[in-house]
């Protein structure tokens, strides 16, 4: 068994509490890291505040990256020493795992929501012998130690800054991929973002690597929106302030935009982003409102203007490739994706969070 230090919730809504561990020994599919940085997400929050069932006590954590320790014995991408980057669990055999889209596994909510391991209910351990949940997202990263799975683990180029990279496993891979991989616009084209936190960043971001002509980043934040400018967006449109987004958006562009990306999770702001689409126009879903809320939208507007609305997991990407390719990105200067990114101690996990609700840290990354 492994030791080691873990950041718990308890309770519904509960602190972040540390406790020391132990890991069971590891499985012959499954890898040992040692947690360099991990990247706090609003899922990590919905867990903690139980919008989606999730057993407690649970480590949460679901972007993580660090160096491997150890392998099991059937465990051919990663050996000790590598550096990685901790993805979404899959159980690589299901019909949607077999044709390429791993992202809308079978099993995905047991995997990664389930805190299991996927062929067997053994958890972590405190001193008292009790077990504490650690599989979230196949990881549990709040951790100073993680086990995670051969497939949830992609291994990155040594000469990237480890501590920063868990992001990439989840937040900012679902804001990116969404552009690049899902929407996919064409260059000269028009979108806007709706919601300018660290997936709606990282969707602008990604449609500058596109070539997207008009990029609008609409929020309520004006310094979100002004970080918004520095990153890609041609415009803006403060929400809070605007009378009619729509409207403004429409002035913006020729009846409306090419593509959308809603990251906000708001249902009247999803209503808004299928109303700015002109003809044909494409929006991609990624924000997550907690389970059982709908959205008033206009069916005829979809059927008679030919729009599309799309749901999209993990940025419809396969982790092994799209990783790589970001960190290519941000080595080269086309995806600062560090400009997103206030950095905490571990044990300051509480006051991270408070700083994330408050607006007041895009994307924190604890540090071990």
């Amino acid at each position: 068994m492994k030791d080691i230090k873990a950041a718990v919730v308890e309770q519904k809504k509960g602190k972040f509490n540390m406790k020391s561990l132990k890991l069971k020994d590891l499985q012959p599919n499954e890898v040992l890291v040692e947690i360099k940085g991990a990247g706090i997400c609003h899922t990590d929050l919905t867990a903690r505040d139980q919008s989606y069932d999730v057993p407690l006590p649970m480590i949460l954590g679901h972007e993580g990256s660090g160096v491997v320790k150890e392998v099991g014995s059937q465990v051919k991408k990663v050996k000790s020493g590598d550096h990685v980057v901790l993805t979404y669990g899959s159980c690589g055999v299901c019909r949607t795992c077999l044709e390429g889209t791993p992202q809308y596994c079978e099993k995905f909510f047991g995997l990664n929501f389930g805190g299991e391991r996927l062929d067997s209910d053994e958890e972590a351990i405190d001193q008292s012998k009790e077990e504490v949940h650690s599989r979230f997202f196949q990881q549990s990263s709040f951790a100073t130690y993680s086990i995670a799975t051969e497939r949830n683990v992609v291994k990155v180029n040594k000469k990237a800054p480890i501590e920063m990279l868990g992001p990439l496993g989840c937040g900012i891979q679902t804001g990116s991929g969404a552009v690049i991989n899902s929407l996919k616009p064409t260059a000269g084209s028009t979108i806007a973002i709706f919601g300018a936190g660290s997936v709606g960043l990282s969707a602008v971001m990604a449609a500058k690597i596109c070539g997207c002509q008009t990029i609008i980043a609409v929020d309520i934040n004006a310094d979100r929106l002004k970080l918004a400018k520095e990153l890609g967006a041609t415009h803006t449109v403060n929400s809070d302030k605007e009378d009619n987004v729509v409207e403004k958006i429409k002035e913006l562009t020729d009846q409306g935009v090419d593509y959308a990306a809603e990251t906000s999770g708001v249902p009247a702001v999803l209503a808004q982003a299928v109303k700015a689409l002109r003809w044909k126009g494409k929006v991609a879903v990624v924000g997550a409102p907690p389970m059982g809320v709908t959205a008033d939208i206009d069916v005829n507007e979809i059927l008679v203007w030919g729009k599309q609305i799309i749901g999209v997991v993990e940025g419809d990407s396969i982790p092994d490739v799209f990783i790589p390719r970001l960190i290519e990105y941000y080595q080269n200067g086309q995806f600062p994706f560090d400009k997103l990114v206030t950095k905490f101690k571990f044990d300051d996990i509480n006051e991270a969070i408070e700083q994330m609700e408050a607006g007041k840290a895009i994307k924190p990354i604890l540090t071990f």
